[in-house]
């Protein structure tokens, strides 16, 4: 029953006596969503209810492996989702732990446009980690951000980030604050000779994000920045096609849901054509152990069919003096984020920053 399906794994709480029936229920719930006795149609119970490929036993509780047939999910990001794990998020006993996909059908999505190596070649970066920081305050005023972005880059940061709770507010508009960050880091690069990029956030609807994608693009900016669960995966999908340059995703409202986290940030992001994907890092302000960080990394960069690598960006309090450890534990394909901890230098920040650049490209330390 499995060959050509979608095989989708689950995790559940519950007795392994209740395994079974269970199993058959979540069938059932994440395909047709009726008993399987009310259904006449042999075409239906055949190639459209989710078959039960396995269960076994898991710590306690019990895993399970769907068979979804890809046709249920018309090819479609939403439907997708909705297929994997969408009445079953209602049961808080139920978690999503990974999906396989049949060969071919990642070509429905977009997948990374650009990957590491698109990302590497806006950048300049042809080898070794890439360096990335945050415009913070939310509440600063372009200006501040602009003065702030200018510092980063005379400083060598690769990519200049907004802080993803900047957005479109009355303090800080979109439009008025993406081209003068955008000035201020092309007049740094003038003056160095350097190629960092800006990657502005993007959020709302779908008229705001296609109108700040035409402020972007008019502004020459050269990467964005968007929360796929927050504008919601179809649009974030969608409006690639207007960027057409390298997408960052922001893993903002990406926990609410029980779904492992290496699987959705790593491989579903990417399969949405996220071009690197920021996580929490190990051993700062949240609480991800350490393997789920390397599994992020492995999901974001492991071979797959068609579909670039995207680039792995672990942040959240991260701090100068972990870049050796974090370059020793993620490799080289990996994008370094440091934000509050460069911002915490005050008036010292350009040279914590250079010290920053400096200790990734391999000169100090």
């Amino acid at each position: 029953m499995s060959a050509g399906r979608i095989l989708a794994t689950y995790r559940i709480a519950a007795s392994e006596s209740e395994s079974r029936v269970r199993a058959e229920s979540l069938a059932a719930e994440q395909s047709v969503e009726m008993p399987l006795a009310a259904i006449a149609d042999k075409r239906i119970l055949s190639d459209i209810v989710a078959s039960v490929e396995s269960i076994r036993p898991h710590a306690g509780e019990f895993e399970v492996v769907l068979g979804i047939a890809p046709a249920t999910t018309g090819n479609e990001a939403s439907q997708l989702m909705n297929m994997l794990f969408g009445n079953c998020s209602l049961q808080p006993e139920v978690e999503l732990v990974d999906v396989a996909f049949p060969p071919g059908y990642e070509k429905a999505f977009p997948g990374p446009r650009f990957g590491i190596d698109g990302i590497r070649v806006a950048a300049g970066v042809e080898s070794g980690p890439l360096t990335c920081t945050a415009l913070k305050p939310q509440g600063s005023s372009p200006a501040e951000l602009a003065t702030l972005a200018r510092t980063f880059a005379l400083a060598g940061i690769d990519v200049i980030k907004d802080d993803h709770g900047i957005a479109n507010q009355a303090f800080c508009p979109f439009a008025e604050r993406v081209p003068a960050v955008q000035r201020a880091i092309a007049d740094a690069n003038r003056e160095t000779g350097g190629r960092t990029i800006y990657a502005p956030t993007l959020s709302g609807g779908g008229r705001s994000l296609s109108e700040q994608a035409r402020v972007a693009k008019d502004s020459a900016v050269k990467m964005a920045l968007i929360a796929p669960m927050l504008v919601g995966i179809p649009a974030f999908v969608e409006i690639q096609v207007d960027l057409d340059i390298p997408v960052m995703a922001h893993p903002a409202f990406a926990g609410a849901g029980r779904i492992a986290p290496a699987l959705l940030l790593g491989k579903l992001f990417r399969l949405f054509g996220a071009d690197a994907t920021i996580f929490p890092n190990h051993g700062g302000r949240f609480s991800f152990s350490r393997a789920t960080c390397m599994a992020i990394a492995e999901a974001a960069r492991a071979p797959w069919e068609h579909v670039r690598a995207a680039l792995p960006v672990p942040a959240g309090g991260m701090t100068v003096e972990r870049v050796d450890e974090m370059i020793q534990g993620y490799g080289p394909d990996t994008m370094l984020l440091i934000g509050g901890g460069l911002l915490s230098a005050k008036d010292k920040l350009v040279d914590r920053a250079r010290e920053f650049v400096a200790k990734v490209r391999g000169r100090i330390g």
